[in-house]
């Protein structure tokens, strides 16, 4: 009988450690804000399930990512114009190590973005992050003019580091100019990591070794414009899509080729907000933006299956999640309340609405049967991911928030304007 409770209770370690997972890129594990874990923390309060609570120097709006005992975050020291990358015990918040990636000028942003707004990505061997550098370039030749006439702001950036804080390799990928700064994340394929530097110039996307940083591809982006969104990689029926919005239009690439799949227009000039995909209906979802607002259900072969407009059926910065037959997403321009929507993903029809927190910028995770919708003043809305609404919870740390959360080992890792929070046991 001894024995055999031992190996039961073996048995139930392994259970839970198969459920859980790790976070170790923008959006999670499979880019889509998606996690399979099913013991998540879904009440909590500034004193109420909290692990722990830890000051961050500096200010940042990337998301923490999560690798084993490790958690990864961006920062910047804005009075010391350093920009840097950051390891904490999971178990504690303690830092382990930080790095600075460099120290150069500010560039201009936006007054809502951060100069640390990129989410670093960890393949459990190596650190990946990406800044931008306006730092004048040794030998370099005089800015060229952009589309819309003004100077190249600096060059995107890439550094590769190992778990000890070892610098392994750096890159600069390409020119890069916005007036609104820099958010373009590394994302993982295969053995690289792949960098959407959509710009007010010539933009492009380039995929990289993640073991030398030499280059694999680059695709030419149309429209010369300015947007923030991270491409997305989706198997549909065993053909890969890389998807996402910006630069004026919606498009599908071959991850391994770069070559393009399909290419739409519009629907609006700038977006910010991440394409999902539902398998259970086969659609792929947008949400956008700037001027207009628009979201749009697209078939894998390239066709809008439906599209809805303006500003309580879209959203422009907060990415949206899809889970069973449904996409969810929450409106950020509407006066006074932002407007949790529920689509059925075959068909496009609202099947509820609701009024959220007062605004929201981060982007929605879906864990456990529930969507997390947190909103600017730290206030976690939880809701059942059904097509009949029901609020399972509201949760304030009363601390604002810009950052996506992450989730892994059964914790939410939610990062307030001040400090890293890990809520659960």
């Amino acid at each position: 009988m001894r024995y055999f409770s031992l190996i039961l209770l073996c048995a139930l370690s392994v259970a839970v450690a198969a459920r859980a997972e790790d976070w170790p890129q923008w959006r999670g594990p499979r880019g889509d804000a998606s996690s399979t874990e099913t013991a998540i923390p879904t009440k909590w309060s500034k004193t109420e399930n909290v692990a722990w609570r830890v000051e961050i120097p500096g200010k940042g709006h990337g998301s923490p990512i999560v690798v084993g005992d490790r958690v990864f975050l961006n920062t910047c020291i804005e009075a010391e114009s350093k920009r840097v990358l950051m390891c904490l015990d999971r178990k504690t918040g303690q830092t382990i190590w930080q790095q600075t990636v460099f120290t150069g000028p500010l560039e201009k942003k936006h007054p809502l973005n951060s100069y640390a707004s990129s989410t670093p990505y960890c393949d459990g061997q190596r650190v990946f992050v990406s800044f931008l550098d306006v730092s004048p370039q040794p030998g370099a030749a005089p800015a060229a003019p952009t589309a819309k006439g003004g100077k190249v702001a600096g060059l995107a950036l890439v550094v590769c580091y190992d778990l000890t804080g070892k610098e392994i390799w750096r890159k600069h990928v390409g020119k890069f100019a916005s007036v609104h700064g820099f958010s373009c994340s590394p994302i993982p394929y295969e053995d690289s990591i792949i960098l959407n530097c959509d710009h007010d110039g010539d933009g492009y996307i380039v995929r990289l070794k993640r073991e030398d940083g030499a280059e694999v591809w680059r695709i030419d982006r149309p429209n010369k414009t300015r947007s923030y969104c991270n491409p997305t990689i989706f198997d549909v029926g065993g053909v890969k899509h890389m998807v996402l919005t910006g630069s004026k239009c919606t498009a599908s690439y071959d991850p391994d080729t770069g070559k393009e799949r399909w290419m739409l227009d519009g629907p609006t000039e700038q977006f910010a907000a991440g394409m999902v995909y539902s398998k259970a209906a086969n659609v792929f979802f947008l949400t956008a933006g700037f001027p207009t607002h628009h979201s749009q259900g697209i078939s894998p072969d390239g066709k809008i299956l439906w599209h809805q407009k303006g500003q309580s059926l879209a959203a422009y910065v907060p990415g949206p999640v899809a889970f069973d037959k449904w996409f969810f997403l929450v409106t950020d321009e509407n006066k006074g309340a932002g407007r949790g929507i529920c689509y059925d993903a075959k068909t496009g029809n609202p099947l509820w609405t609701t009024d959220l927190g007062k605004h929201h910028r981060p982007s929605a995770l879906v864990a456990g049967g529930n969507v997390y919708w947190l909103a600017d003043d730290g206030v976690c809305y939880v809701v059942r991911a059904s097509d009949k609404f029901e609020l399972v919870s509201a949760n304030a740390i009363e601390e604002a928030c810009s950052a996506a959360p992450a989730i892994a080992n059964g914790q939410i890792f939610i990062r307030s304007d001040k400090a890293l929070w890990c809520i659960g046991k």
